[in-house]
């Protein structure tokens, strides 16, 4: 991994920025691993970004230098205990991915299905996680033409990342399938309410797909 550089973010919040995404990810992970193991006791919270950590609730003054000599060793994903996500895989855009991907329709699901995701980070809705996992050249654009209503459980790809909308908005994601039961994302009257977390290792189980 390539350097990562502290900048203060008030009086007590430092912002890491990292050289990539997989970077970020990976200090993100380290991040936690040292604050379940009682090293972190000064953070009040931990917030990853697309190639950002925050830390918030800073407390060491020292904590700054420190972070700069760290050794992190790269991101492991593993299947084991991840959350499993089941998903029919019929979405409008399948055709455009396979394209894209230079792949028969048939083949996305079992591509996708048969990846091991990490949520990287969380925003644009309650719920929303960016999930990564899928390898570069697997990456596909946004639609020139966003629509104006994607439906709530809409598993979509945009760049590196997936993603499920918890709710019905406009995007320009590529849409491949769809979530059946999408409250599970976002549960107000659960804790944590949201069920993909910065960190987690997410599975999607083909619950079906088009035909």
């Amino acid at each position: 991994m390539s350097g990562v550089r502290v900048l203060a973010a008030g009086p007590r919040a430092l912002l890491l920025e990292l050289a990539s995404g997989e970077d970020a990810e990976a200090f993100h992970a380290e991040l936690l691993r040292r604050r379940a193991a009682g090293e972190l006791p000064d953070v009040r919270e931990i917030v990853p970004g697309a190639r950002t950590v925050l830390l918030d609730g800073v407390d060491d003054p020292h904590l700054a230098g420190r972070l700069r000599s760290w050794t992190v060793p790269p991101l492991h994903r593993s299947a084991a205990g991840a959350v499993e996500i089941p998903v029919v895989y019929d979405g409008p855009d399948l055709a455009d991915v396979a394209d894209a991907w230079g792949v028969a329709v048939e083949e996305v699901p079992r591509i996708h299905a048969g990846t091991q995701f990490r949520v990287a980070f969380c925003g644009f809705a309650p719920g929303f996680g960016y999930l990564t996992g899928l390898p570069g050249h697997l990456a596909v654009p946004r639609r020139a033409t966003p629509r104006t209503r994607v439906p709530a459980g809409a598993l979509a790809l945009a760049g590196p990342y997936t993603g499920v909308y918890p709710r019905p908005s406009p995007g320009g994601w590529q849409l491949i399938g769809r979530m059946p039961e999408p409250e599970a994302l976002w549960d107000p009257g659960r804790e944590p309410a949201a069920l993909l977390l910065p960190g987690a290792r997410v599975r999607f189980v083909a619950a079906g797909t088009r035909g």
